[in-house]
Parts: C-alpha cells; structure tokens; sequence
C-alpha cells in the first residue's frame, strides 16, 4: 500500500478528485453578502479615523473584495472610552435582559446563516460545509449561554463562620472593557464566542480581528446591534496586530486572545504588566490515536475531518496520528482511500470536502514542512503538492509516512492539510509519544472500549480528548470547557468557566449580633479558648 502512491505528483486518477475553479475576474458582488453597499456599510462600523486603508483579497481567486480602514492608537483610545461609557449602563441592566438579546442573536444567526457563510467562503477560501460550522457554532454558545445565564451570575449565598449569624454574598461583577483579539480561520466564530458571555456577564468589548478576515466580524458586530445590544458596547478596531495588539492590551480589563504561541506569550506579558487576567488559546501538535480494538473505519472517517477540516488550518486539528501495529496497515489503507476521495473547489456552492488555504504565507509554510520532510526521507502516500490551477493557495490534503524528529514538521505546527503517520506497539508507548512537545490542546482516541479509552485520555496532557470523535464532541458540547495545556495556552472558554472568567468574585458579609472580639468584660485569653472550643464543636457537628 505504501508503494503504490509513492509518487509525489499524482494523477487525477491518484489524487483527490477536483471541482472547476472560479474564474479571476468572477463578479465577488454576485454573492449578497459582498455587495459593494453591503461592505461599505460593514467598514464604517469600524473605529478608524486615520484615512488609511488596505485592500483584502479572497483567497478563492486572488480578486479583491474590500479596502478595510485602518485604526490607529487614538481610535483604540476613543473605542475604550465609548466603550466604558456604554458598559456602566450595560451592567445595570438585568441579567434577563441579557439574555434575551442573546437569544435574539442566536435566531438572527440561523436566519442569515446564508448570508454568513457566503461572506466566510469569500474572506478565508474555506469549504462551504466548514464555513457552516462557524453560524452553527455561535448559535449554540450564544443559546448555552442565554439559557444557563442564572447559573453562572446569580448571586450565590455561602456558608458563615458563625451558623444563623454570618450571611455571605458571593457576587459575579463584571471585570469592565473586554479585548477580544481574534485570527483569521475562523472569522466568525473566533470572533463572537468569547465576546458574547463577556456581554452576558455585564461587560463592554473591544475587538481586533485579524486583517485578512475583517467582514466577518464586522457583521458580526452588525448582527449584536441588530438582536438589541447596546451601541458602542461592541467595538471594533483594525490594523497590524504588532501595532494594534498592544494598545487594545493597553487598555483592556481583561483579554481574550487567539493565534500563535509566540504572540500569545507577548500578550501574557503585557497583561502580567497590568497586573490583568487573560485567557490565551495557542497553537498545539494534535495527537490522534488508533488503538488496536478500533472500529477502522470510524476512525479512518474521523481521521479525514481532524487532518482536513479547514484544510487544517484550526487549532483542535491533529497532525500526528499513532496507529497499534495490530490495525496500522487497515487504517492507512482506509484513511488514504477516504483522503484521496476527497473533492477541492474554489467555490460558494455545497460538495467540496476542503477548500483553499489562507494566504500565500501559509502556503509557503506548508510546502516548506512537506519539501523539508521528503528531502530528509519522509514519503508522501498522498497529496504533497500545491494546485496552482484551483487557486492560489490550495494545497492538496497530504499524508506522510517515516517523518522523524530532525524533520521541522515532526515537532512544529504545520497549520495546513498534512498529517505523519507513527507505529505504535503499546499504549504507553503512543500516550508517551502524544505527550512529547509543548503543546497540549486537544487529542482523539479510538476505540471500541470507551471506558479504557476515558481511562487512557487521563494520562493524555491536553485540554480536550474526543473519543471516537475528531474535535467536534467537545467543540460543540458548549458545558465542556475548552483550552490548552502547556504552550496551548491559559484558560478556558466555553462551560462555566467560560463566562467566570469575564467577572470578578466579591463576597459579601453581613454579620448580626455577635461581633468578631471579646464581648462583656472577656479577656483574649478567654475569647481564644471560647473560639478554640467552637471550632471543636464544629468539627464535630460535621460544618465546614
């Protein structure tokens, strides 16, 4: 099996099967979602006073579809400070209130989802059924949210020192003015999901989105004021991330940021400065595991979805997969089959399984990592090639085989549609080889004994494990937190501590009748020994 697509170009026969591309000089404004009227009036949501602006350009075809202003440190500056102003009378209304626009904006976004997808599929290049994931996505968290609200934010009542005499008040306050730094594969999404329960928790945000991918979450911030949000409680700033990042981190109450580790780690610097609190989901070296009772199939279908969703280019996607010896030539044979199946188009239409990578930078990335890999002695059992004829930047969905530790994409993160592939002979082995690196973010395992496979995830150091599942179990599974360990990053979104970490705990004591000293003439010694013999007492009542 391995012989048989040594060739590391190809045929049409050999390889993934291929829609027509667009043609250039496509009208983009054929699309609603890109009418000039339309994207005129999704740029001028934007705090950018500098005149400035730079031209984004589909990846689907290389034609152009906006000129996006630019912001400078004195927009960042007016946007906070309107900001503040709309978050005082936004943490004043009722938690109820909240609520409802939320689910306000989780009906808007299932009736515009055409729209939404369409202008997604422009701005990234992505497949149209990747694209739908994103909608999908914030409907739910925007519905989990507006539905737990009360569980996360009401007033919880504690337990006293002193039974009957000390009330204890905890209270959820909002932190204030949320930054929101967003990338750019997944635009939408990553673009609303940690700013809604920042919203919900009483607070202001202000967002930098990635430059490539600014209309996306431009209408995102047209469809909150749309469901009833405030004006100026969501504000979006632009411009290079070395140059807008550390203003907005400047600013910020608290940060939210998305993307590379090594900026991650330059946000977290500047918010330790500030003495503030930052939640960072960072890159990661996905582990998917193939034990020996799996159901091949299932995992080779699986298997297709966690390399190639997005064409790689997303955070939970794996890059490394260790298959049992007991399976390893039945699963490479299905999940090669499964690859080379696979339909690429630069289209708006339903059918394609993977679509165009972002930018000529990410794809310079990826043929670096497979040519580096080849040259060293890695081979190609599918894919490893660019298509130049889809588009731009597409690159065909690439498995390897024989990839070892001198070769860059054995420890780095590809961000693109290429997987290694590993014998493993026991599970301690692979769980040990998964845990190698820095990274920590999600994992897969396969098996047909889910509760070993639980058992198993334990030892795996990554915030999220799916079984018998891609990344989509947990993704979608909005009570499940999600983030990374290690170099993945700091904090979590989704679940309760998604929304915890927007609010600062202030508890509240009231005591009645008895005061905290001696009373009637008592010495210290005396009130010590009366203290002392009350914790006893309390031990044995059983309080805590």
């Amino acid at each position: 099996m391995s012989d048989r697509n040594s060739d590391r170009n190809p045929t049409s026969a050999g390889g993934p099967l291929v829609d027509g591309p667009l043609d250039p000089e496509h009208d983009v404004a054929a699309s609603y979602a890109l009418e000039p009227e339309h994207v005129a009036s999704l740029t001028r949501r934007l705090v950018a006073t500098t005149g400035r602006t730079v031209e984004v350009r589909t990846p689907l075809t290389g034609a152009p579809l906006a000129h996006v202003p630019q912001s400078s440190a004195e927009d960042v500056e007016q946007a906070f400070a309107r900001a503040r102003r709309a978050q005082e009378a936004w943490a004043r209304t009722s938690v109820g209130e909240r609520a409802a626009a939320l689910l306000r904006l989780h009906d808007l976004i299932l009736d515009r989802q055409d729209e939404i997808i369409d202008l997604i599929v422009w701005e990234s290049g992505k497949a149209r059924k990747h694209a739908f994931d994103e909608p999908l996505h914030v409907a739910l968290t925007a519905r989990y949210y507006a539905r737990t609200a009360h569980q996360h934010l009401d007033t919880r009542r504690g337990q006293g020192v002193v039974p009957g005499l000390t009330r204890i008040d905890v209270n959820r306050v909002p932190k204030g003015v949320v930054g929101v730094i967003s990338p750019w594969n997944y635009p939408f999404t990553m673009a609303l999901c940690d700013g809604l329960p920042a919203l919900l928790a009483g607070n202001a945000v202000v967002a930098k989105p990635d430059a490539q991918t600014m209309l996306s979450a431009l209408y995102a911030a047209q469809l909150l004021e749309e469901a009833g949000f405030p004006a100026d409680l969501w504000s979006v700033v632009a411009g290079p991330g070395s140059e807008i990042g550390p203003e907005l981190v400047a600013r910020a109450d608290y940060v939210c940021f998305t993307g590379s580790t090594a900026t991650g780690r330059r946000v977290a610097q500047g918010c330790a400065d500030r003495l503030i609190g930052c939640s960072l989901e960072l890159g990661g070296k996905n582990p998917f595991l193939v034990l020996r009772d799996a159901d091949v199939e299932r995992a080779a279908e699986g298997a297709v979805r966690a390399v190639f969703s997005n064409a790689g280019q997303l955070c939970v996607s794996s890059e490394r997969m260790f298959v049992a010896d007991q399976v390893y030539d039945r699963f490479v044979e299905r999940f090669v089959s499964r690859t080379e199946s696979m339909t690429l188009g630069a289209t708006l239409d339903w059918g394609n399984d993977m679509g165009s990578l972002i930018s000529q930078q990410q794809l310079d990335t990826v043929t670096a990592h497979v040519d580096d890999a080849v040259a060293k002695g890695a081979r190609v059992l599918t894919g490893g090639r660019a298509r130049p004829d889809l588009g731009p930047f597409f690159y065909e969905p690439t498995v390897l085989e024989d990839v070892t530790p001198e070769m860059t994409c054995f420890g780095e993160e590809t961000f693109g549609p290429v997987v290694s592939l590993y014998r493993f002979h026991d599970e301690a082995d692979a769980v040990a080889r998964a845990n190698a690196g820095d990274y920590g973010l999600n994992a897969s395992i396969y098996s047909r004994d889910t509760a070993r496979a639980r058992d198993l995830a334990r030892q795996v150091k990554c915030g999220t494990v799916n079984v018998n599942e891609a990344f989509a179990a947990t993704f979608a599974s909005l009570d499940a937190p999600m983030g990374g360990m290690r170099a993945s990053g700091l904090g979590r979104r989704q679940g309760a501590e998604g929304i915890a970490r927007f609010t600062e705990t202030q508890s509240v004591a009231t005591q009645r009748l008895l005061r905290f000293g001696p009373v009637l003439g008592m010495s210290d010694d005396t009130y010590a020994k009366v203290m002392t013999a009350n914790l006893r007492l309390m031990k044995k009542l059983g309080r805590a």
